[in-house]
């Protein structure tokens, strides 16, 4: 039996309003990005890429998007992807661009260069914050995300020297 490869593709949307990219679905990603390859590529692009093209991860609230291929027409699928000018979902066009981040040959690589990324672009808007209390406000909703924040506030009754209160 022969192992077919992929390539996975990480992009991001970006959109002038963030409030679009909440209504953007897997389906009509999909849709959209087949759209941009028939209209770059043609009859035989549409063909290549679309023998196992999924659209394996979506976050609407970051516009994360991870998208997989064949290894043989991943050139064809990027060099469509700019040309995606809008997503259609629930009967309304969102104008928005896909933004390439990566490609890589598994989805661990590609998470493990997401988490890069995000580190990068956090120490970007700490470095943009203009005054003291901007990069608090910040920190304490980065602190927020913790698993450590959440567990405290589950309603254990525990303490933190770890015994119990009657």
């Amino acid at each position: 039996m022969v192992r077919f490869k992929n390539r996975y593709v990480l992009c991001e949307v970006v959109s002038e309003d963030p409030r679009c990219r909440q209504c953007i679905e897997d389906r009509a990603l999909g849709l959209g990005v087949r759209d941009a390859i028939a209209r770059v590529h043609g009859d035989y692009g549409l063909a290549c890429c679309s023998i196992s093209f999924t659209v394996k991860y979506l976050n609407a609230y970051t516009g994360t998007v991870l998208l997989r291929c064949r290894k043989d027409s991943y050139r064809l699928l990027c060099s469509a992807l700019p040309f995606v000018r809008y997503l259609e979902s629930r009967a309304q066009r969102y104008p928005c661009f896909l933004n390439t981040l990566h490609v890589g040959g598994t989805i661990r690589t590609c998470q493990k260069f997401l988490i890069q990324y995000n580190r990068t672009q956090l120490l970007r808007l700490l470095q943009n914050c203009t005054n003291e209390e901007e990069r608090q406000c910040i920190q304490k909703s980065l602190l927020s995300c913790s698993l450590t924040e959440e567990q405290s506030q589950s309603g254990d009754e525990e303490e933190d020297d770890g015994t119990e209160t009657d």
